[in-house]
């Protein structure tokens, strides 16, 4: 059986791999984002239209970020004081349930919107260099970047930049526990963000927009992201390779950084954790999870996050990568007026509900 990749919808005929599919028939599926065809045979160099099976995009974008951080209060004091950025869920790490997970994001938690933390209380500070992500960017509209800076100097917090790179501009500057942030200045970001929090809708975060991998070898990682992660190079510049998921838009971004001769970086306060991706449901994770392993990488079992289901993999440069579906999503055990509110658990934590609040710090917003 064949399996042949098509991205092209408009011309009139498209060939592929020495096999001609006409317009009316290739139009019915143009609402794909990506189209696989499988073929069990063909006929005179032409598909036959009962031999197509149509499946979708496989990595829709960024998902959400998770870092280690230190103390709980001040992470929330930096992400939804300062960043503006909504509590969307209030849990455990399903892994180590006597440290918080901490999810921020839009007024849902939408994929692609969501920083999460696992605050681990007085921890020593981890350190940037390869095979980290160094760099979580998000998006925020052009008229907003004075905005931001005389926000930053307002809550006494020391940012480089203004800069450009890729024809945008951002500032740059890292958490309370030294993660390193960056704010992108653009106007091709239609989301919203969290419209009801400190930060007026104007100038909200919209949501991420690219992510920095640090690698000191670069190729497998971008092996990896273009053959068996349907990521297309987009540009380069002075060792940074841009990526782009599904379409070059804020959001779906993933910048590989060349960085021969530099420190490994080590893990602690302020490093980020994992990078997940996003995935439209089970069926598009299962399928991406077959892939992975007939490209010789080793995702986990899918696992029960109880918002989404996940696999996790280490990339060739050692970053965790995780593929999260998009649903259920985080109203599935509160609604979305109160996300965030109250401490919530999955049912196999809740008969250790007392022990495990009892092992928590207070944290207020």
């Amino acid at each position: 059986m064949g399996i042949i990749s098509a991205r092209c919808y408009r011309a009139p005929l498209v060939r592929l791999a020495g096999a001609n599919v006409h317009r009316n028939k290739f139009e019915l599926f143009k609402n794909f984002k990506c189209i696989y065809i499988k073929c069990n045979n063909i006929k005179n160099k032409f598909f036959t239209f009962s031999s197509l099976q149509i499946m979708q995009t496989l990595i829709n974008g960024l998902h959400h970020i998770t870092a280690i951080a230190g103390e709980a209060q001040r992470n929330v004091d930096f992400y939804t004081d300062i960043l503006g950025l909504r509590m969307v869920k209030k849990t455990i790490n399903f892994d180590a349930p006597n440290v918080y997970h901490l999810y921020y994001g839009d007024e849902t938690g939408s994929p692609g919107t969501i920083m999460t933390s696992f605050p681990h209380g007085k921890i020593a500070r981890g350190r940037k260099g390869t095979g980290q992500l160094t760099f979580t960017a998000f998006s925020i509209p052009t008229s907003s970047l004075s905005f931001w800076i005389d926000r930053l100097n307002e809550n006494h917090i020391a940012f480089a930049g203004p800069y450009k790179r890729f024809n945008e501009t951002y500032i740059r500057f890292d958490d309370f526990d030294g993660m390193g942030i960056e704010l992108i200045a653009n106007d091709d970001d239609s989301r919203t963000g969290w419209t009801k929090g400190p930060v007026s809708p104007e100038f909200a975060i919209r949501g991420f927009h690219t992510v920095t991998l640090n690698e000191a070898n670069p190729d497998a990682t971008i092996k990896l992201l273009t053959e068996s992660m349907e990521h297309t190079l987009i540009a380069e510049e002075a060792g940074r390779f841009r990526f782009g998921a599904v379409n070059a838009l804020p959001g779906n971004f993933v910048d590989v950084q060349h960085s021969p001769g530099e420190l490994r970086g080590h893990q602690g306060a302020g490093s980020v954790h994992h990078i997940a991706f996003s995935t439209d449901n089970h069926e598009t994770q299962v399928t991406i999870r077959e892939k992975l392993i007939d490209d010789g990488y080793m995702p986990t079992e899918i696992l029960d996050r109880q918002y989404f289901k996940s696999i996790y993999y280490r990339e060739p440069g050692g970053i965790l990568f995780e593929i999260a579906t998009n649903p259920p999503g985080f109203s599935v055990d509160e609604p979305v007026e109160t996300l965030g509110q109250a401490l919530k658990l999955p049912e196999w934590y809740e008969p250790r509900r007392a022990q495990i609040e009892a092992g928590l710090t207070e944290i207020k917003y």
